[in-house]
């Protein structure tokens, strides 16, 4: 059956009890960033195009104390983030700024730290998350905004405004963790709001809440539980291919291109980054057609949508797997599910399903039939953004 997702509150007593044991005393302060699914538009962000998430209520917490030590001390609590789970390291400062280094999970807090625009004089803090790593949910964007949260709590320092927010947190992991990402994440994991999935159009960064309350359906994230990175070469080299691309059209990125465009190019391209062209390109028209569908309730033509864009990504962008194209595959076969498909990055995570609510357990009974790995669902409603809490 489903996964029970820990109450946000259970989160805080842990990290309290490791607060205490670690640093003595009580953390004064707790705030939470959630993770997010992507129900369509995958690999537009960085291509200028359309992107539609919600909010989890799968989420980071961090709770802590500022202090006046020049020392930000971190621990975290997720068994699978790499040793060692304790670090601490200096404020910036203009003569010694921080860089990264070892552990890879403190570089995401690091780069927030060193582009934050208030005086951080010090903070001793406790980390962790129902957030799953390496499952496409967006576990670093969640562990940046709710860094960047935590810190405008303990300083009073707040960011002029929630998009200066996220494009901080952006800018941190490009910096810090080496990845180029586009900002879907940390604009979800800001913006998100109970009750709507958001539509963010990638160029201007305007975004509109689309509201996703239909108590007849259901979204069911399942997890392969095939841990995927996407740090080494394959996002980088997805992004090369569609700006070559779009140069070669004549286009300053994708989302100014059309199939036709392409088709007329064709020649002028590798194979390789013809495919990878029109993945991006009939993704981003994908996503906005199917917005439109989704707030008529046509659930049948937007989960065919949501089919449609697997495949693309399994065919042409090539970052799904066979885990994920099993997990599809099957999902499919259960009466009541409209469409399914793979969701984050690639490369293993998960797929996201619509499903009728009644049918829910169906679905998950039939994947366990079927599915030669070990999955684990969240079956899941949108969910708030980053929030402080009560301690």
């Amino acid at each position: 059956m489903a996964s029970k997702i820990p109450e946000v509150s259970s989160l805080v007593c842990e990290a309290q009890l490791a607060f205490k044991a670690t640093y003595g005393g009580n953390a004064d302060t707790a705030v939470s960033a959630p993770g997010r699914v992507n129900i369509i538009g995958e690999h537009t962000d960085y291509n200028d195009g359309f992107v539609f998430p919600m909010a989890l209520p799968l989420v980071t917490v961090i709770i802590g104390r500022k202090t006046q030590s020049g020392l930000c001390r971190i621990q975290t609590l997720s068994e699978f983030a790499d040793k060692p789970l304790q670090v601490a390291f200096k404020t910036p400062s203009s003569s010694a700024p921080l860089t990264r280094g070892a552990p890879n999970w403190a570089n995401y807090i690091k780069g927030v730290v060193a582009n934050f625009p208030g005086d951080v004089s010090g903070f001793d803090a406790v980390v962790t998350s129902s957030v799953p790593l390496g499952g496409g949910l967006s576990s670093s964007a969640s562990l940046e905004v709710a860094t960047y949260t935590f810190l405008e709590s303990i300083t009073g320092t707040k960011a002029t405004s929630l998009r200066e927010k996220a494009l901080a947190c952006q800018k941190a992991e490009h910096e810090f963790a080496n990845m180029p990402c586009g900002i879907m994440d940390q604009f979800i994991s800001t913006m998100g709001k109970r009750g709507n999935a958001l539509l963010i159009d990638c160029r201007s960064l305007e975004s509109t809440l689309v509201p996703l309350t239909d108590p007849s359906i259901a979204f069911v994230i399942t997890n392969s539980n095939v841990r995927h990175t996407l740090s080494g070469t394959e996002y980088p080299t997805r992004r090369r291919q569609c700006q070559e691309a779009a140069t070669v059209m004549g286009k300053k990125c994708l989302r100014d291109a059309t199939l036709q465009d392409l088709e007329k190019h064709r020649s002028s391209l590798s194979e390789e980054v013809y495919k990878r062209a029109q993945h991006a390109i009939s993704e981003i028209q994908r996503t906005e057609e199917a917005v439109s569908v989704l707030r008529n309730s046509d659930y049948t033509l937007f989960g065919k949508m949501m089919t449609e864009s697997h495949n693309s990504l399994k065919d042409d962008y090539e970052v799904s797997c066979s885990e994920l194209d099993e997990l599809v595959a099957g999902a499919l076969e259960v009466p009541g599910v409209f469409g399914s498909r793979m969701t984050g990055g690639g490369f293993g995570g998960c797929t996201v399903t619509l499903v009728k609510q009644e049918c829910v357990d169906s679905l998950i009974s039939h994947t366990l039939e079927k599915y030669s790995g070990k999955p684990t669902f969240y079956v899941c409603l949108p969910s708030e953004g980053t929030q402080q809490l009560a301690i």
